[in-house]
């Protein structure tokens, strides 16, 4: 594809025990993972200024392997992803998501610790900022990040989902049932 193509973004919704959210890709790998029981408006505004002009398209089978592998972070038995990612952002940005994925399953880095890993000591609020701009929620662990006095601090996808996917790394897998992947119906 030439640089200046407009890609296609295929989406769906993906639906695990309790867990609901879009996810997207492009033909280069997982671009969005949208917040916990948010509405479609959510990643049609993202591809709209991250990707305008480009088709927004459902495709639960081509989503499966992204799928699969957010389902077994929620169950306990991935701490990593093999997937290949899509991010689109400024280079700041995309020195900010590369640290982020250098934070361990289970560990904790503050604002703070990742502008210092970026070489940026004095951008902790741009740190911030880029964090917030984290298309790939779950994946590129920005739930991992607190404050520097180890208070829980603000989430794209809600107090609540961080608490959570903090709590999931602590003990392990999610206690529900599982219910395999399941595609529901949406937008």
């Amino acid at each position: 594809m030439e640089k200046n193509a407009k890609p296609n973004i295929y989406w769906s919704l993906l639906v695990h025990d309790d867990w609901s959210v879009y996810i997207a890709a492009t033909e280069e790998g997982l671009c969005f993972v949208g917040s916990h029981s948010r509405a479609f408006d959510e990643l049609e505004n993202w591809s709209n200024a991250r990707f305008p002009g480009s088709a927004l398209i459902r495709n639960d089978e081509k989503l499966q392997p992204f799928a699969a592998e957010l389902i077994g972070y929620w169950k306990g038995t991935r701490t990593s992803f093999g997937i290949s990612f899509d991010l689109r952002g400024t280079p700041f940005q995309l020195a900010v998501w590369n640290a982020l994925l250098e934070i361990p399953h289970g560990q904790t880095s503050s604002y703070s610790d990742i502008a210092r890993r970026i070489q940026k000591p004095a951008a902790v609020r741009a740190v911030g900022a880029a964090i917030g701009a984290n298309p790939v929620l779950i994946a590129v662990p920005c739930h991992r990040v607190i404050g520097k006095n180890g208070a829980l601090t603000g989430y794209r996808g809600g107090m609540d989902m961080k608490t959570r996917l903090l709590g999931l790394e602590r003990d392990g897998a999610d206690d529900g049932h599982s219910l395999g992947i399941i595609f529901h119906d949406a937008k």
